[in-house]
């Protein structure tokens, strides 16, 4: 475990696909984990007790983390059950419409930003001051591949996932003097129970593409944020790690 055994997690939109392997790998490695979510109560109760029953740590804390006032009663209700923040995972998401661009709207536009600019900003600024009094702290983005790859009609999507990139390495500077690392996990596509509509000819088209031959799973990911958040990444910040099976390199 490293010398994870004690620290507290937060983990956003982790009621299921990447947040929960995240939250779950979290738990399973020492930590305490905060399980956010915001509509699905039913499987975050689930992934609690599923964590619970393996021996782990973990609550639920409903809370729309775009939300300024929601964030800061979060970011309280967190400290108020586990004493502290130590890590925080910022993989909240919310839908990806393919858009044209003449038929994007600055609200296409901002509707991303509120999930990859405005949320990360006000859950860091929440708990940034913790970390720097304990000299201690792990920020992970989830963000995404696209920002290299650029796919067409996701021009809204591409950009805040861009500006969450710049956040990332401006924060990671900012805070190394103070023991924080910051930094930004890109997966490629990783199907999970939000693709399940996808045709599986849409899956082994893309899996066809991926050198190492198949396509992502949850876990892929968790575990590059379970590294990044061990005591083992702690001389890591400020960098991009593609998890996507090799479809960019970084």
């Amino acid at each position: 475990m490293d010398g994870q055994s004690g620290r507290v997690a937060l983990v956003t939109g982790a009621s299921r696909g990447l947040g929960a392997a995240i939250s779950a790998t979290l738990a399973r490695d020492g930590f305490a984990v905060a399980i956010n979510f915001l509509r699905a109560s039913d499987t975050a109760a689930a992934l609690r007790e599923r964590i619970v029953d393996a021996g782990g740590r973990a609550e639920m804390f409903r809370a729309d983390v775009t939300d300024e006032a929601e964030v800061a009663e979060l970011h309280r209700r967190v400290v108020a059950a586990f004493g502290a923040l130590d890590v925080l995972v910022l993989n909240a998401t919310g839908p990806q419409p393919d858009v044209p661009v003449e038929e994007l709207g600055w609200a296409d536009v901002l509707a991303q930003l509120d999930f990859f600019v405005k949320s990360p900003l006000l859950l860091t600024r929440a708990a940034v001051g913790g970390m720097k009094r304990r000299r201690y702290g792990r920020i992970v983005h989830i963000g995404s591949d696209v920002v290299a790859l650029g796919p067409a009609e996701s021009s809204a999507y591409v950009a805040a996932k861009a500006a969450q990139l710049g956040l990332a390495r401006s924060w990671a500077r900012e805070l190394a003097p103070h023991g924080i690392t910051v930094n930004y996990i890109a997966p490629g596509w990783v199907p999970t129970d939000r693709h399940e509509d996808v045709p599986p000819a849409v899956q082994d088209a893309y899996a066809s593409r991926v050198p190492l031959g198949r396509l992502g799973v949850p876990a892929d990911v968790a575990e590059a944020v379970a590294f990044l958040a061990s005591d083992r990444g702690g001389f890591i910040t400020g960098q991009t790690l593609a998890v996507n099976g090799g479809i960019t390199f970084t």
